[in-house]
């Protein structure tokens, strides 16, 4: 049955990858900004192995293949999926065998395969970043296993791109030969010119193999946040820690938590094809992204309205419709908020905001726990378009809403994440959402008859003297945290 929220329609998408090294089924939530995976499961066929020297797709595989794709076409039948694009890449498309591949697993599947140029699968996989991060601005580099995918980013739309036969499988057959690796990359990528337009910029990584060096990364730093989407260092940490990974033995890779036996044999290529990248294109960072290419095609299904739409407020407005209490209060606690941060960026307004939808989406934890599984939720939550130091202050704000203590160990892991300014922000936000929901028990309506004035180092609540829902002793201990938090006293006016 189709369900609707404000007007969308919440039929799931189903996106099949039939890629050089596995082939995948997500099946989305559909109609909202936010890709949320309903379900998600790979099966490693290898179809591009060997494809560099016989040109043909690896027999087994095929046979893997269409194994895999009849299970996942029957499960996205039996999801309700009605939209199921299924979408062949690198391997399919330059194999001399991919049109009999495509015309056999149409006919027994039922459903149409389209094989992407390259052109087109470096534009899903720059949409699939900036579907995750609409201001993302520099290179997107998506390593597969047939091929490599090169897209500038800019201004909320892909641009120039190329795809190249760069993928660790066919470069794992290449170089069998007497050809270095470095060689093979460099005859690519050398005639590159426009890849210097992302020059103190961002490099976006984008695909499985990267991601395992994400997980090494953060493994060898002893990184707080096991996070990969957005994880982030500086170019110069970049061309330090990937050499110390591509020199990791395979016992010392094998023992790293969340990276597969089967990304092993390559790892050290994918670590020599990023290398390569940060020198010619010469970002000011690399980030790891998990949104690619089925992110982008998710994407372009979505109105242009709710392509528009910012992910994580999208996002909050989701899960506060989910927690069904007062989902219409975060908008008059923004708007009660302002007179407490008047030098306030657009950045710190938009993590309000989020904090301000939030700020009651926990109700129905326990309460000896509520801060606990409110910071947790919020620091782990698949949201999109959120930098770790942006994470952990906005599940910081949540948490104080709950009455978290500042000193409890929880969250001490995460803290030097942030400077000491972002640290005293998050703790006003959330200590103004926690007088704002004493104040009201969080329903609609009440708040817009109170008032906050900050002057000369002193926090006023105006409040009206003939309104019982106000009566003294309810919130002026927790208006004296706020101001003390801010460096000012506190006052209770009734008119």
């Amino acid at each position: 049955m189709t369900q609707t929220v404000k007007g969308r329609c919440n039929e799931p998408i189903g996106i099949i990858d039939t890629g050089s090294n596995s082939v995948r089924l997500v099946v989305y939530e559909g109609g909202q900004r936010m890709p949320l995976p309903l379900f998600n499961e790979k099966a490693v066929c290898a179809l591009g192995q060997g494809l560099e020297k016989t040109g043909h797709l690896h027999p087994e595989g095929v046979a893997l293949a269409f194994a895999a794709m009849a299970r996942f076409v029957r499960l996205a039948r039996f999801m309700g999926v009605d939209r199921l694009d299924v979408l062949a890449t690198a391997a399919v498309r330059d194999a001399a065998d991919g049109a009999p591949f495509v015309a056999e697993l149409t006919r027994q599947c039922g459903v149409p395969v389209r094989v992407l140029h390259g052109a087109e699968e470096a534009e899903l996989a720059g949409l699939g970043v900036l579907c995750a991060t609409p201001a993302a601005h520099g290179v997107v580099a998506d390593l597969g296993g047939g091929s490599l995918e090169l897209v500038q980013v800019a201004g909320g739309a892909p641009g120039r791109s190329v795809t190249l036969p760069l993928g660790v499988l066919r470069l794992a057959d290449a170089v069998e030969g007497d050809t270095p690796a470095v060689a093979l990359i460099d005859r690519h990528l050398d005639a590159l010119d426009w890849l210097k337009a992302g020059q103190g910029e961002a490099l976006y990584a984008v695909g499985g193999a990267w991601r395992a060096i994400a997980h090494l990364c953060i493994h060898h730093t002893h990184y707080p946040l096991h996070i990969l989407d957005n994880f982030t260092v500086s170019a110069a940490e970049g061309k330090t820690l990937l050499p110390i990974i591509g020199a990791l033995g395979r016992k010392a890779l094998a023992k790293a938590p969340g990276v597969s036996k089967k990304r092993l044999p390559c790892l050290p290529l994918a670590v020599g094809v990023l290398m390569r990248l940060l020198e010619i294109v010469q970002p000011a960072r690399l980030v790891f992204s998990i949104h690619g290419m089925r992110e982008g095609q998710f994407f372009k299904t979505l109105p242009p309205e709710v392509r528009r739409e910012d992910p994580l407020i999208a996002a909050c407005h989701h899960l506060l419709r989910c927690a069904e209490r007062f989902p219409e209060h975060g908008d008059e606690l923004m708007a009660w908020m302002v007179p407490l941060f008047p030098d306030e960026r657009e950045p710190e307004r938009r993590l309000r905001y989020a904090a301000c939808l939030l700020g009651d989406a926990f109700w129905n934890e326990h309460p000896d726990y509520r801060a606990e599984q409110a910071f947790l939720k919020v620091l782990r939550a698949p949201f999109m378009g959120l930098e770790h130091r942006e994470r952990v202050a906005l599940a910081l704000a949540v948490y104080h809403r709950y009455k978290g203590a500042s000193g409890a160990a929880i969250i001490q892991p995460v803290l030097p994440l942030l400077d000491d300014a972002t640290r005293r922000r998050t703790l006003c936000v959330g200590l103004a959402l926690r007088l704002a929901h004493t104040l009201t028990g969080g329903t609609s309506g009440l708040l817009q008859q109170s008032r906050l004035f900050l002057e000369d180092r002193c926090l006023t609540l105006i409040l009206p003297g003939d309104e019982p829902a106000f009566a003294p002793g309810f919130c002026e201990r927790r208006l004296e945290k706020l101001a003390q938090a801010m460096g000012c006293r506190a006052v209770v006016v009734r008119s």
